[in-house]
């Protein structure tokens, strides 16, 4: 693990190597889970005062569920998540013409009608965050899918980009540029000196 601040960073996240691949996985983690993306408390403002916004992006499907579930729901194992639809797709993607599962919150962002790009959870897979039990540390793991993710991790290894470059817009919004900085530094170095932790 290396440890900055009051984060632990899996190792995994340095050595391993990851670039999306939406033509071969057409965009699959966001239809494919237990539950919605996982919301932190703050971004909940965010839904509900932009969702005017962001339902002009979505289709029909999508409003619907929001009308009937609310514009996040609860799990009892993950917190605040987004809600699907049929316990699949994201309620707030839709699928454009070629299959691959789109954001709304995101195309409202890229189309500067929003400065809030999507949630963190979205935005930083397949790395997930989990808090210790009292809330002081952050685990960040380093979570592909393994059938979903396996044309990401061939494309990763192909370009030779490690998780955390791919990751480094993603990984500067959560915890600021310092933090990405050291991180940095930190695999760096454990490349050079052939460090495994």
């Amino acid at each position: 693990m290396i440890a900055i601040e009051n984060v632990l960073v899996s190792d995994m996240i340095a050595e391993e190597q990851f670039v999306c691949d939406l033509t071969k996985c057409k965009g699959g983690c966001c239809e494919d889970g237990d539950a919605g993306a996982p919301l932190e408390v703050a971004e909940l403002d965010e839904l509900i005062n932009h969702y005017d916004t962001i339902a002009e992006y979505m289709n029909e499907e999508g409003r619907r569920e929001i009308a009937r579930q609310g514009k996040y729901v609860y799990d009892h194992e993950f917190g605040w998540v987004t809600p699907t639809v049929n316990g699949k797709i994201c309620a707030y993607g839709y699928k454009d013409q070629l299959g691959i599962v789109k954001c709304s919150i995101e195309q409202a962002y890229n189309d500067g009608k929003l400065d809030w790009k999507k949630p963190i959870s979205c935005h930083l897979f397949p790395i997930r965050i989990k808090k210790s039990k009292d809330g002081k540390t952050d685990y960040a793991n380093y979570e592909p899918r393994e059938d979903l993710c396996a044309a990401a991790c061939k494309l990763g290894k192909k370009l030779k980009v490690p998780v955390y470059v791919f990751l480094k817009d993603a990984i500067i919004r959560k915890y600021g540029v310092e933090f990405y900085e050291i991180l940095e530094a930190t695999a760096k170095h454990m490349e050079q000196t052939g460090v495994k932790r």
